[in-house]
């Protein structure tokens, strides 16, 4: 099945540790759908919240539609309801409860005609874990650069 990457929540890896990786289904509008379509949604501030025994993500923005009338919806970071089989959700409960633990959107996309959201069960990073990161990053890139410019 062909996948279309929509928007990447690079944020989410700077101030996250990955602990594992879901995929989800998300309930949407019609005019959302065709915002998405249009490239459209911002995940940097989202995050998800389990509540009865639901998952829903929240503070995705997709801009309102402004051609869908008064089939729109006014709330552009409204609450969505992300879907998962039950023994997922029961498992991602469990380790939500442990110490420190979220869920975080990384990645939405289109796979076929469905919108999916990929998830991820994280851990925050302290700040010294972050300057880690970014001195990591740094040193890969210098690498790249040398081995670019390398002629033997």
């Amino acid at each position: 099945m062909q996948t279309r990457q929509i928007s990447y929540n690079r944020y989410a890896l700077y101030e996250y540790t990955v602990i594992e990786k879901y995929e989800a289904g998300i309930v949407l509008e019609g005019a959302e759908v065709k915002q998405l379509r249009a490239g459209n949604c911002n995940l940097r501030d989202s995050f998800c919240l389990l509540y009865g025994g639901e998952l829903y993500l929240k503070n995705l923005h997709i801009p309102v539609y402004d051609k869908a009338g008064a089939f729109n919806s006014r709330d552009s970071k409204r609450d969505r309801k992300l879907l998962m089989h039950r023994a997922e959700l029961d498992k991602l409960a469990g380790k939500i409860k442990e110490k420190g633990l979220t869920v975080v959107p990384l990645e939405l996309y289109f796979s076929g005609s469905l919108v999916k959201v990929q998830i991820a069960l994280c851990k925050g990073k302290q700040n010294y874990d972050k300057k880690r990161t970014i001195a990591e990053r740094d040193r890969k890139r210098a690498m790249e650069r040398e081995i670019k410019n390398y002629n033997p």
